[in-house]
């Protein structure tokens, strides 16, 4: 029943991960461009954690959480550039 489960939610990641570089690709302003790469970002570690579940190891575990950190710092390095024009001051 599990690998029903993670099937579903692997491919509702993957769906969502589509759509977001949809936004990438035709989003109207610079924001939404960051806010999706940022939802991409979101996406890509649950679908490193489904990975994970799926094949019983803790390695994914430690990958996804380093992923969140690069990308939890581009995001603001990337919103303080737009708003700034400079990343360090």
């Amino acid at each position: 029943m599990i690998i029903y489960a993670l099937t579903f939610a692997i491919t509702c990641f993957s769906l969502g991960l589509i759509l977001n570089l949809w936004r990438v690709v035709v989003g109207p302003a610079k924001s939404d461009r960051i806010l999706a790469l940022d939802t991409m970002v979101i996406n890509a570690i649950a679908l490193l954690i489904l990975m994970g579940i799926w094949q019983g190891t803790t390695i994914y575990f430690e990958v996804s959480m380093l992923f969140a950190l690069v990308g939890f710092v581009s995001t603001v390095s990337y919103c303080r550039f737009l708003l700034r024009g400079d990343i360090i001051e």
